[in-house]
Formats: structure tokens, sequence, C-alpha cells
């Protein structure tokens, strides 16, 4: 299960560093903004682009599968191969020493 949530945490990542770069900058018409005249320099950003939208998915997926791989890697049931196979040694009893009986007065 571990590995399953992990390939896919991979695979949205890269996912959606590509829809990310694939998005014009909203810095962009900064520069006309000080030199020229932009209409658009924090004004409204107009309608949600198919970009934006899958980037909001896409982040939300990461966040889910990374919460996910921090529960199963907290909570992983496997022990260690050294505690499957551990070899138990019986340890002789040593006698305890008898105390000293005191006598009653």
């Amino acid at each position: 299960m571990f590995s399953l949530v992990l390939i896919l945490h991979i695979v949205i990542c890269i996912m959606l560093i590509f829809v990310i770069l694939l998005q014009r900058g909203r810095g962009a018409e900064m520069g006309a903004a000080f030199g020229g005249a932009s209409q658009t320099l924090f004004g409204a950003a107009g309608p949600t682009t198919f970009l934006n939208k899958l980037t909001t998915f896409l982040a939300i997926l990461f966040m889910i599968t990374s919460l996910g791989l921090a529960y199963l890697s907290g909570h992983q049931r496997e022990k260690s191969i050294v505690n499957k196979h551990a070899v138990t040694i019986p340890q002789k009893q040593i006698p305890a020493e008898k105390a000293p009986v005191k006598s009653p007065k």
C-alpha cells in the first residue's frame, strides 16, 4: 500500500510541475506597469482557465497523498528483519543469595 501511494505521489508531483510551468506568469505585466500602462496589474484576473483548475486539483491530490504517506510511514506493520529472525538464547538462572535470617528479639 505504501509503495502504491508513493508511486502515485511521484506521478502527481511531476504532473504538478509541468502544469505550473505551462502557465503564463502573472508578473509578466508588472514590467509594463512601471514603464507603461497596464490595465491588469492587480485587477481582475478574468475567468479561471483549465490549467488553473488542473493546478488546484493536482495540489489537493498532492496534499492528500502527502498526508497518506505520513500516516502510512508511521503505522507500518512490518518489523525489522532483525526482530523476525532473532534467536533467543536461554540464560542460566543465577540462584539468589540467601539473606541472613534475623532472629526475633
